[in-house]
């Protein structure tokens, strides 16, 4: 069991790091895109400076990170009898779907950091502003699925997720209007 326990630590360790990745990751993406709307030289100036803090964060951090946490969570999952324990009981894979569902953000991220450190810019702000809160979701998600470790009660979970959800969009919302009053 304490042998279990190092694994889980180490795991937990590892997603709390690629998780700061990811919050972070994005909010750099807002920067890097309202930077593409100044004007010269300030323009460039940014765009090189936040090409550099993505490229460390993302390379250095967060991929890092997502590597190790799941190669702790596979060999948790499939080398311990506790994880093949676990892969039996239903929570672990409303969980396991959440956790495809990170990896598949994780995924879109990449594609966005690209194309940023290539000039591309395909997203908005507002856009980037709420693809942050993709990451929360998830990370909601997987935690309460893991402390209460119930799938029956997922499904009030998911629903829970949703209603945080549209409250944050509504606060995002709030938020904007307050901004651009103030930009007046």
């Amino acid at each position: 069991m304490e042998y279990y326990n190092y694994l889980k630590s180490l795991h937990l360790i590892f997603v709390i790091t690629w998780f700061a990745g990811l919050f972070y990751i994005v909010r750099l993406f807002v920067y890097q895109i309202e930077a593409a709307q100044k004007p010269s030289p300030e323009k460039e100036i940014l765009q090189k400076q936040y090409k550099i803090m993505t490229y460390r964060l993302w390379y250095i951090i967060t991929w890092p990170s997502a590597v190790l946490a799941s190669i702790f969570a596979f060999w948790m999952l499939f080398f311990t009898d506790l994880g093949q324990a676990w892969l039996k009981m239903p929570w672990m894979h409303v969980k396991l779907g959440f956790v495809f569902a990170l990896y598949l953000y994780h995924a879109k991220c990449q594609q966005i950091f690209k194309q940023l450190q290539n000039d591309e810019v395909k997203y908005t702000t507002t856009f980037m502003r709420l693809w942050n809160e993709g990451a929360t979701i998830i990370l909601f998600a997987v935690v309460f699925l893991v402390i209460l470790k119930n799938a029956v009660n997922w499904i009030y979970g998911v629903l829970g997720i949703f209603l945080f959800s549209i409250l944050i969009m509504l606060g995002f919302k709030f938020y904007k209007r307050i901004r651009e009053r103030n930009q007046s």
